[in-house]
């Protein structure tokens, strides 16, 4: 499948499939609150008809393919492989055309149907793909089994404040409802990540399932305004957001909201996030006798 047939899948399809959904919805184009930042006020159109997007806070926009290498940090072939899959495998993602667009509703197209411990060994085996401990996964993760379209499927599932899930596989990225998720306690502490991924790797990589200090997982960074208040009641603030410009300008908002706070990302440059960063340490072949390697 070419550049040209992907991009004729429709855009409000694929976000849909990601939990997220216009705030205002028309015949012919829908404005969203960008996936690519914090947005208050929705500032991405995406137009329907031309199958366009078009971010105005952040100057920038282009096709499907271009969203996806935005939105999931790849580049332009590794966009074409995720959708040709999804395309052809996921009724989530099945294309319909311009005649047979998805109406809009606030509903999630996911339904849950089985919550139960993580133990399936395709999950476990992305997992160790990702050089994640497996006693951290379990400790705070599920195995999440779920419908779309009739089908079933299943993903790793990490909680959020919502009671929704955060599902992850080798070939599906989404979520049934976008909030972040808090770990709470009495601590003057708070280490802030921006997905699971990264909470999962920090775990790895400290060798403790129990951190002694509380814990707000963004699960995306349009979420920081709901968890900012909860942040910035901390003495103390350690961030772990992505090297991009995302991760940059949602650092730069916790900075001017907290009193003390230390940007972790120093520690990982130049790698993107933290996993990419706990995967050039600690490679999969490795993973099981090093389990004492830190960061």
């Amino acid at each position: 499948m070419d550049a040209k047939a992907i991009n004729k899948f429709p855009i409000r399809e694929y976000l849909a499939a990601q939990g997220i959904r216009p705030a205002k919805d028309r015949s012919y184009y829908g404005l969203y609150h960008s996936p690519l930042r914090e947005d208050r006020t929705p500032s991405m159109k995406v137009d329907y008809d031309k199958n366009l997007w078009i971010d105005y806070g952040a100057g920038e926009g282009g096709t499907l393919i271009d969203l996806v290498m935005r939105m999931e940090r790849c580049s332009a072939g590794e966009a074409m492989r995720r959708l040709e899959q999804r395309i052809s495998e996921t009724p989530a993602f099945s294309f319909h055309g311009y005649s047979n667009p998805v109406p809009p509703h606030h509903e999630s197209v996911i339904t849950i149907e089985q919550i139960c411990p993580l133990e399936n060994p395709a999950l476990l085996a992305y997992l160790t793909e990702r050089s994640i401990d497996l006693a951290a996964a379990r400790a705070h993760c599920s195995e999440v089994h779920y419908r779309v379209a009739g089908k079933s499927y299943f993903a790793i599932g990490f909680r959020n404040d919502a009671g929704g899930w955060e599902l992850r596989n080798r070939y599906f990225k989404g979520c049934t409802s976008k909030a972040p998720t808090t770990r709470r306690g009495d601590y003057p502490t708070c280490l802030v990540f921006e997905g699971f991924m990264d909470y999962l790797s920090f775990l790895t990589s400290k060798c403790n399932p129990t951190p002694p200090h509380n814990i707000v997982v963004l699960n995306s960074v349009t979420n920081l305004a709901k968890a900012l208040p909860f942040i910035a009641s901390h003495e103390q603030v350690y961030a772990y957001l992505d090297n991009d410009d995302a991760g940059r300008k949602a650092t730069d908002e916790l900075k001017k909201a907290c009193r003390n706070l230390s940007d972790q990302s120093i520690h990982y440059r130049p790698y993107n996030d933290l996993n990419d960063y706990l995967r050039s340490r600690l490679p999969v072949k490795e993973h099981r006798r090093s389990r004492g390697r830190k960061l």
